[in-house]
């Protein structure tokens, strides 16, 4: 009996330390305050708030598994879509499976598909390049009327070029009330090259905001178990080197007509480059340049690599939401066009084993496992809003309150949990000095500000 508990303790020691310690575990943003989802209508910038709980309902995890519950709906608002998208995000009540020990998948690479193709760590839908639309002989047809006949299944459109009008701020829309980000799911109003104009009238942020100077954070997982990452990372695979942008290795293709594949092969011809299908249009006007090998910022087929990240110091295989140098999305986006791992089914009707629910320490905002808080104020000096922007991604409700140099509070918002940031409408504000205060509990960060008027 002894050595029967002995063999029992160290297993249940184990498979606590799993929780403990694995990000697959424990980077989910759970919400933990009731948050409730919100969505904007065209014309009206006054969020409408919805009955639907936001980010990740629970975390359960066995020693191989571990089960996300999510709704599907980020704590930052969505909407409007103004391609005319008659839908809204609405509730998935999905329960998604992860393993904990993902593999390279060894054969045959597994084509992404349409659909979910992971989850984001507020428990938002994550699709590939798609959608769903082709020149002649898939789910729709662009040519319009009944679909063309057989076919190779070429020219598929892609979705961030060919949907750009109707994704929200936070670059994302729903399908059939899925809500999902086809790429980086960054605010469109804080790329350096702003391409949307949608952010105009209604502010949102997205799930996180790009910082040049510091290693992107952990923002999902692809369903073949392996971390997906930010815009940013070590340039070296051993975390060395600094941090620069990650590079896609696909490239347009140097053709005027579309005719022949990415490989030379000839294919069911689609429209020819013209500036109402430019380059870019399809998935296939891209080809894939390998150069990874010799140059580590470059990633390889799959949009990944192998190498260190601040939540796994010993190395993983990591997937990146890549970008350009205006910080567009750069295809394939976020993972594809194939699996890296061995890609299992993650979407499940029930948890059929013994598990474990993890319950996360509060530590307010998550910033590479760090638990200091940190904040930018732009633009400063300001004249008619005023943005706030958390160092990473709030993993708590925090108070940003704005006062004058007397002290006085004149506005004050939240930044909610899975949220980035705030803003003021300081048009009725006189020139002077300012302060924006952000509160947690008993701790404070402030920070000062001009405005001109």
């Amino acid at each position: 009996m002894k050595h029967i508990f002995l063999l029992s303790f160290v297993l249940f020691h184990g498979f606590n330390i799993v929780g403990q310690t694995n990000p697959a575990i424990t980077s989910w943003i759970q919400n933990s305050t009731n948050i409730m989802g919100r969505h904007y209508v065209k014309g009206n910038s006054t969020p409408i708030n919805d009955n639907v709980l936001a980010n990740v309902q629970s975390v359960k995890y066995s020693a191989t598994s571990v089960y996300i519950a999510t709704n599907g709906i980020p704590a930052y608002i969505t909407g409007p879509f103004l391609d005319g998208n008659p839908s809204i995000a609405t509730a998935q009540n999905a329960i998604f499976k992860f393993t904990l020990s993902p593999i390279k998948n060894a054969g045959t690479p597994i084509n992404t598909t349409g659909g979910n193709i992971g989850i984001f760590i507020n428990g938002v839908a994550m699709f590939d390049y798609r959608d769903g639309v082709s020149w002649q002989n898939s789910t729709k047809s662009l040519k319009g009327g009944p679909l063309g006949g057989m076919g190779d299944g070429m020219w598929n459109r892609d979705a961030v070029v060919g949907e750009r009008l109707g994704f929200d701020c936070s670059k994302a829309h729903p399908a059939m009330g899925n809500y999902h980000h086809h790429q980086n799911p960054s605010a469109f109003k804080l790329d350096l090259n702003v391409i949307s104009t949608v952010c105009n009238l209604y502010d949102s942020d997205g799930l996180y905001v790009i910082d040049s100077t510091k290693h992107s954070p952990l923002i999902g997982f692809a369903y073949d178990g392996f971390p997906v990452y930010g815009a940013y990372a070590y340039k070296n695979l051993d975390g060395t080197g600094g941090v620069v942008r990650m590079k896609s290795s696909f490239k347009l293709r140097k053709i005027s007509q579309r005719n022949t594949s990415s490989t030379g092969g000839s294919v069911t011809p689609g429209p020819d480059v013209s500036a109402t299908y430019p380059l870019g249009y399809f998935r296939e006007d891209y080809e894939y340049i390998p150069t990874s090998a010799t140059t580590p910022d470059f990633l390889d087929e799959h949009n990944g690599r192998f190498c260190i990240t601040p939540e796994y110091p010993k190395g993983i295989y990591c997937y990146f939401a890549t970008v350009d140098e205006g910080w567009n999305s750069a295809y394939p986006y976020l993972i594809g066009p194939t699996f890296y791992g061995v890609r299992t089914p993650a979407k499940v009707n029930s948890i059929t084993e013994t598990v474990t629910t993890y319950i996360p320490s509060p530590t307010g905002v998550s910033d590479q496992g760090k638990e200091e808080i940190d904040l930018q104020v732009f633009p400063n000096p300001s004249n008619e809003f005023l943005a706030v922007q958390l160092n990473g991604i709030s993993t708590d409700n925090l108070r940003i309150e704005l006062m004058d140099m007397y002290g006085k509070i004149l506005k004050s918002e939240m930044i909610y949990q899975g949220s980035t940031i705030a803003y003021f409408d300081t048009r009725t504000l006189y020139s002077g000095i300012y302060f924006v205060r952000l509160k947690k509990n008993k701790d404070y960060l402030i920070k000062k500000i001009e405005m001109i008027k």
